[in-house]
């Protein structure tokens, strides 16, 4: 039995009378109804939820009752809280029942909650917490028993209808969004998108509330997730394999395991390389055609309520632009898969996590610079300024730049600097920014005076549409 009187689940037994348990929330889900098979006219309310207590032992429990009692339940406590269940009733699992549609735990037996016998308070005791609470990053399976997204891949539609674990890094969450069913019932959907070293974008989808809440709290391209027991299926509309969060399914959010760890690494490899960026952005719309014009204060602006990708122009000066620093720092060699800065003289790529880590190195060398610009309403920093891009801003090749000497290099520079330019620009939502932005040019050049002076009103309106 453990401190305080509370037992242990691993202890727990059907002979045991009023039991007291203390755990950690680590599954929960939607509240359910049913009719009362005593009185039609009535119907009876429940929700599961799963608790842990030890690295090794972990329950499920049932809450019946009122629609009042269950729906206040529900709502006083969450996934990730600390609760102590006084009174629950200890009863043997039942695999052919409900059992089969709960995460499967080690424990025999299930718990069972009422309104009139049972109570679940949130625990109040914050050294008890402090001890439950990192038992959320151990997975409810072995950490080493996933599939990798380039596996389900490969396997397709064998999976289909089949249950497995995951391990990947979460890319992007979507929007939920809320619907009515055609008997009147309000649901809701949300789809994320997940990734790893072998597949760069994979649906997730959670119909459920208690799920829905806990993915849109993480932080996309710095969470990593072990799903035990996602529901596989194949979807005809895409013609690829889709995962989605059933009420079986236990999500470990930054599992404590090595296997997570390198997942991690390599999630923030990527982030800082800017190729999830790259892999998400909108297909560039042709130079020509882009022609809403802002300030830079409104390009931070709109970057900053709307958190999507998109494009713009602006006349602002150049205010910062490297060109007379050392060549290395100029043009930099990049790994074709992984986009991590690499050195020539290696034959493979460095990076333990790269996709074509033990493959010959496929690289790219060219101008990767980071520039500044200026208007009259503030500064954008560190705007990516690479490859055919940059060749044409600066009128010439990587080879030829190569060959200027310092005075020509600095004569170069000074073409641009503190100049007024054109410049459109490609505007991503980026979590590794100060500003939750990155800025990339699809263009840059020295602006025509009649020009400025021909969107000078528009500039000085309010943001473009």
């Amino acid at each position: 039995m453990a401190a305080q009187g509370f037992i242990s689940i691993s202890e727990l037994h059907p002979n045991f009378s009023h039991p007291k348990v203390l755990g950690v929330i680590i599954g929960k889900t939607d509240v359910r109804s049913f009719p009362d098979r005593k009185n039609v006219e009535m119907n009876r309310f429940t929700f599961g939820f799963t608790i842990r207590d030890s690295p090794d032992f972990f329950i499920n429990v049932t809450a019946w009752g009122t629609e009042a009692y269950i729906n206040g339940l529900a709502d006083s406590f969450s996934i990730g809280d600390c609760v102590t269940i006084e009174s629950p009733l200890v009863s043997t699992k039942d695999p052919e029942k409900g059992d089969r549609f709960c995460p499967t735990t080690p424990s025999l037996y299930r718990l069972l909650v009422t309104d009139t016998h049972s109570q679940v308070c949130l625990c109040a005791d914050v050294d008890a917490s402090d001890r439950l609470l990192p038992l959320l990053h151990l997975p409810v399976k072995d950490s080493r028993d996933f599939y990798s997204l380039g596996d389900v891949v490969a396997n397709g539609q064998k999976l289909d209808g089949t249950v497995i674990n995951i391990l990947a890094a979460l890319k992007q969450v979507g929007e939920a969004k809320q619907f009515i069913t055609s008997d009147g019932r309000r649901g809701q959907r949300l789809e994320v998108k997940l990734f790893d070293d072998s597949v760069s974008s994979f649906p997730l989808i959670s119909w459920d509330r208690e799920p829905i809440q806990l993915l849109q709290g993480l932080v996309p391209r710095e969470t990593v997730l072990f799903i035990a027991d996602a529901k596989m299926s194949f979807d005809s509309f895409r013609s690829s394999m889709v995962a989605t969060v059933s009420s079986r399914s236990v999500i470990t959010v930054n599992p404590d395991t090595r296997e997570a760890s390198l997942l991690f690494s390599y999630a923030k490899e990527m982030c800082q390389s800017g190729a999830l960026d790259q892999d998400e952005a909108p297909e560039d719309p042709p130079v020509e055609s882009i022609a809403d014009v802002y300030t830079v204060s409104q390009l931070k602006e709109k970057a900053r309520e709307h958190p999507q990708p998109f494009f713009g122009l602006t006349y602002s000066f150049i205010s910062r632009l490297d060109l007379d620093s050392s060549v290395s720092k100029v043009i930099k060699t990049r790994c074709g898969r992984c986009r991590l800065l690499v050195t020539e003289d290696l034959q493979t790529c460095s990076n333990q996590l790269c996709p074509g880590r033990d493959q010959p190195l496929s690289a790219s060398t060219g101008f990767d610079l980071l520039v500044d610009f200026t208007d009259h309403t503030g500064t954008l920093q560190a705007c990516s300024l690479r490859g055919p891009v940059a060749e044409q801003t600066l009128g010439c090749t990587t080879e030829e730049f190569t060959r200027l000497t310092d005075d020509q290099r600095t004569a170069l520079k000074w073409r641009f600097l503190l100049e007024r330019c054109k410049i459109h620009v490609k505007i991503l939502p980026s979590a590794r920014m100060k500003s939750g932005m990155k800025a990339a040019v699809l263009s840059c050049l020295l602006a025509d005076p009649g020009e400025v002076k021909q969107h000078m009103a528009q500039l000085l309106q309010g943001p473009a549409i």
